[in-house]
């Protein structure tokens, strides 16, 4: 049953509406997007920015503005140079909706840039939020944009416990945006909100004093002194543990790699042929190699390196590399014998690319 929270009068919204810009303009962060917001600059920023730590976001934002300028210059890079300049971000998918949505603007709106939250929407990868933020930053769309940081600042602010990834929570966020969003000025409101999640809201020691939010608001209220509980997930994803095996086989300096699925971990991304073993139900040294035929021409080489942990969002990778020549340079489906420098320059998970020069020397010293 969804929780009767109390709603703020309109005093208290125009006041915390007018409390908020008054801090905004004190403390927002000088982000380059910010100096004149443009729509592809803006859409390319909120794209990016998703699960990624803005330090780190920026440097791919400027990267990706040098290279593709506007919608039309990034429609017109083949896919393969995309992905290679997300490399180290990913949820790769977003990359393939970045280059998917470039070419609808760039054929089919034609520079026609839409004004509203619900038109951005039609374009690949641009879920409800970012439209809000593209439409209320760039056209003053009053549509309220509810990321990450505005669902912990409202559920605070409101003392809304209903858990924020059910239906019913979701409902009364979004409906308290829509009352607190200052219609004249959607853009800068939407952008306070978040900077307030991300600089004094935050998850763990929020700096109440400093909040302009902070006279009427219900976790400071009710659990003073204390990080606030709020707000509430229903259920949490565990991490799985999953072996995985890059199994690198090299013949006369070529080395064979593969493309991956679009779907899933790296998509579309290239890779050694691999195995992805759950230690639960299947024996840790199975070196079975995954989509290879002509294993009777490959001869075990030994381990690279030592093992390591590369950590994922709801995964825990335990990866190693298992060297392997191979008599000739058979053929296989969906896989591809390269020299190292070019199979190099394709785009690959972070998990080869910080280890390749070990990778590559050692399968030299094995020739």
């Amino acid at each position: 049953m969804a929780q009767n929270f109390e709603i703020f009068t309109k005093i208290e919204i125009l006041d915390a509406r007018k409390q908020l810009k008054t801090w905004f303009i004190a403390n927002e962060r000088a982000l380059p997007w910010r100096e004149s917001p443009h729509p592809y600059a803006t859409w390319l920023c909120e794209i990016i920015m998703q699960q990624t730590r803005i330090e780190q976001g920026t440097k791919y934002w400027n990267t990706f503005l040098k290279i593709w300028p506007d919608f039309a210059a990034l429609a017109a890079a083949s896919p393969e140079e995309v992905m290679k300049a997300w490399q180290g971000l990913g949820y790769y998918s977003r990359a393939r909706n970045l280059h998917k949505a470039a070419q609808i603007v760039a054929t089919q709106w034609k520079g026609q840039f839409p004004e509203t939250a619900k038109e951005w929407q039609e374009l690949p990868g641009v879920g409800p939020y970012t439209a809000a933020a593209i439409a209320s930053i760039c056209f003053g769309d009053p549509t309220a944009a509810v990321d990450g940081n505005a669902l912990r600042v409202l559920s605070r602010w409101a003392g809304i416990s209903e858990p924020i990834d059910k239906p019913a929570g979701r409902k009364q966020i979004e409906q308290l945006a829509n009352e607190f969003l200052d219609d004249a000025e959607s853009g800068m409101h939407n952008q306070a909100v978040m900077e307030l999640g991300a600089l004094v809201c935050k998850p763990r020691a929020p700096e109440c004093d400093a909040c302009p939010l902070g006279i009427n608001c219900h976790s400071r209220t009710n659990h003073p002194g204390q990080t606030p509980e709020l707000p509430i997930k229903a259920g949490k994803t565990k991490v799985r543990t999953v072996l995985l095996t890059f199994h690198v086989i090299t013949h006369e300096g070529l080395v064979l790699m593969r493309q991956r699925p679009d779907d899933g971990i790296w998509g579309g991304l290239w890779e050694f042929p691999s195995s992805w073993i759950d230690p639960k139900n299947t024996p840790s040294n199975n070196l079975t190699i995954p989509g290879i035929k002509n294993t009777a021409s490959l001869h075990p080489t030994g381990q690279i390196g030592d093992s390591f942990e590369h950590l994922l969002s709801h995964r825990k990778l335990k990866v190693r590399f298992e060297g392997w020549t191979s008599d000739i340079a058979f053929e296989e489906l969906n896989n591809q014998w390269l020299p190292w420098d070019e199979a190099r320059n394709l785009p690959i998970p972070r998990a080869l690319d910080k280890n390749w020069e070990e990778l590559e020397k050692s399968s030299a010293c094995k020739r």
